[in-house]
């Protein structure tokens, strides 16, 4: 670990396999959470390279319990967090209109770390298990089309990074690499961050990943989704093509609101959030979740626009098929949990 901090210290970007190298040493008991602290500062002041951001996360899936190559064209499309807005489980939602609109979601998250109620709050309210086994996974992925993966529970060795991360109380590369280590093997992604700088270097990792597909947002007012409040930011990778664009609501024919517009609340709040706009509620809850949504059909390649996505998105809501697969995710969770019993 020295040389590699060493390097860091003085600058030097890691390679892929020195990333890999050093991420693999930081899982070994031998290594102190001091030496592991210090790391993670040298990286994040040095500045994170999409090799490195590849490097740490390749080691992460292969740690992980649930890691699996065996289902084919999935995506996720989780947010990093950490953008400070308060706002409701917009990924969380969208993830199931996702679903009704006919792709695999594999959706992971956590519970709240910078907003009032993470993915894992909110689905936990509505009666959807944080502890899906991988044969479980596989099966509802492949029957409902959606599944939710809880990060605690699929990367059970992430525990004393935790620890480290707490006693910094400063951002490091975790805070930027959550959606990329879900442990089932994406075929296409779409991405929300608050680092509106680093949009082409996760664009590049995602690239270096295996992603055939994906977009990179940062939205207005700096949030890790797209927003009605004004001009999104986003990078686009399609089969090792990067490309920039912004896009303003009123492009897609979406009215402007304000981020204030969209704050959620506690973890039963946010669900009732979630289920008026599943339920076809109109408003700025509803038209944030058809942008996220479109936005997410076009990343996967089933829209052939961003406003064919919107389009694509609303049919999922207003034909019933998004509470579809909400509302046979918690009937799973609810035959998987009386089994164990």
């Amino acid at each position: 670990m020295k040389n590699y901090l060493e390097k860091l210290l003085n600058q030097e970007n890691l390679t892929l396999q020195e990333m890999k190298d050093a991420a693999t040493i930081s899982f070994d008991d031998h290594i102190t959470e001091n030496e592991l602290a210090s790391f993670l500062t040298a990286l994040s002041a040095k500045g994170e390279t999409p090799e490195e951001i590849a490097g740490l996360v390749e080691v992460i899936r292969k740690q992980s319990s649930q890691t699996t190559s065996r289902l084919a064209d999935v995506m996720d499309n989780c947010g990093t967090g950490g953008d400070g807005s308060h706002s409701f489980n917009i990924s969380t939602t969208a993830a199931f209109v996702l679903a009704g609109a006919g792709v695999k979601v594999a959706k992971h998250g956590n519970r709240s770390i910078s907003s009032k109620t993470g993915s894992a709050d909110v689905l936990e309210h509505l009666g959807i298990s944080l502890s899906f086994a991988k044969e479980h996974v596989e099966e509802i992925l492949e029957e409902n089309h959606i599944v939710f993966l809880y990060a605690p529970h699929v990367h059970p060795g992430m525990k004393r990074f935790m620890t480290v991360r707490k006693n910094l109380g400063i951002p490091t590369i975790f805070n930027l690499i959550g959606p990329l280590t879900n442990p089932v093997t994406l075929d296409t992604q779409l991405l929300g961050t608050y680092r509106r700088d680093m949009l082409p270097s996760l664009a590049e990792a995602l690239n270096q990943l295996g992603r055939k597909r994906a977009l990179v947002i940062n939205g207005a007012g700096y949030m890790d989704e797209a927003s009605l409040a004004g001009e999104n930011h986003m990078t686009l990778l399609d089969k090792g093509n990067i490309t920039s664009f912004t896009l303003h609501p009123s492009e897609v024919n979406l009215p402007v609101c304000p981020n204030e517009a969209i704050r959620g609340g506690d973890a039963k709040e946010n669900a009732a959030i979630l289920l008026d706009v599943l339920n076809g509620k109109p408003g700025p809850y509803y038209d944030t979740v058809l942008l996220n949504a479109g936005l997410g059909l076009f990343a996967q390649g089933t829209a052939a626009s961003i406003e064919d996505g919107i389009t694509k998105a609303d049919e999922s809501i207003q034909s019933g098929a998004a509470m579809e697969k909400l509302q046979r995710l918690i009937d799973y969770s609810s035959k998987i949990s009386s089994e164990v019993i």
